[in-house]
């Protein structure tokens, strides 16, 4: 089995991850070019640099998550100093199934942080709290799986979600505080 490390040294650029990307590939350079971390982040994240951490970075471009976390990730990361690299989920499952949420879904994004020594040091994904909730109230109004409108229902809500994930900033910031707790 491949170490951390060798994960790591597998994985895109930031710049190849962009390069490659087919899908929602404006939609998340847009929110790249928005978001802000707050001065007290800042603060927060500079402190970090003495750490020397990494990140793999487990994503599809397809995925609303990934649109929505991985431009917000990378401003936290640049401003952290943590080096990044990114792994493509469906040819790279062994490392994926390694991180399923709740125990059985390869939901993405997940961003592995690693210390000098190739230890993990923290994991954050796919979510931040309140974005999941979020989602979770969303899918408690579609139809029954077996109703006939179901297709047109779940295809509205993603519409919606992906609408509300690139121009709420209040989101934004909700991401931005869950990851940076998950490595300060």
């Amino acid at each position: 089995m491949a170490t951390l490390i060798q994960w790591y040294e597998k994985g895109m650029t930031y710049r190849q991850y962009i390069d490659q990307m087919t899908v929602n590939k404006e939609e998340m350079l847009s929110i790249y070019e928005r978001f802000q971390l707050s001065p007290g982040n800042v603060e927060t994240l500079k402190n970090l640099k003495g750490k020397n951490l990494r990140a793999i970075v487990i994503t599809e471009d397809w995925c609303g998550d990934a649109m929505l976390n991985n431009p917000i990730f990378m401003k936290i990361a640049e401003t952290a100093g943590v080096e990044v690299r990114f792994l493509l989920r469906d040819q790279n499952l062994e490392l994926m199934d390694q991180y399923l949420t709740n125990g059985t879904s390869r939901s993405i994004p997940i961003y592995i942080f690693i210390d000098e020594k190739g230890n993990e040091y923290a994991v954050w994904g796919p979510r931040a709290p309140e974005v999941q909730e979020y989602v979770e109230r969303e899918r408690a109004k579609l139809p029954n799986k077996e109703a006939p409108e179901f297709s047109e229902k779940q295809k509205e809500m993603y519409k919606a979600m992906k609408k509300y994930f690139l121009e709420d900033e209040q989101v934004w910031k909700q991401v931005a505080t869950s990851i940076i707790g998950k490595i300060k």
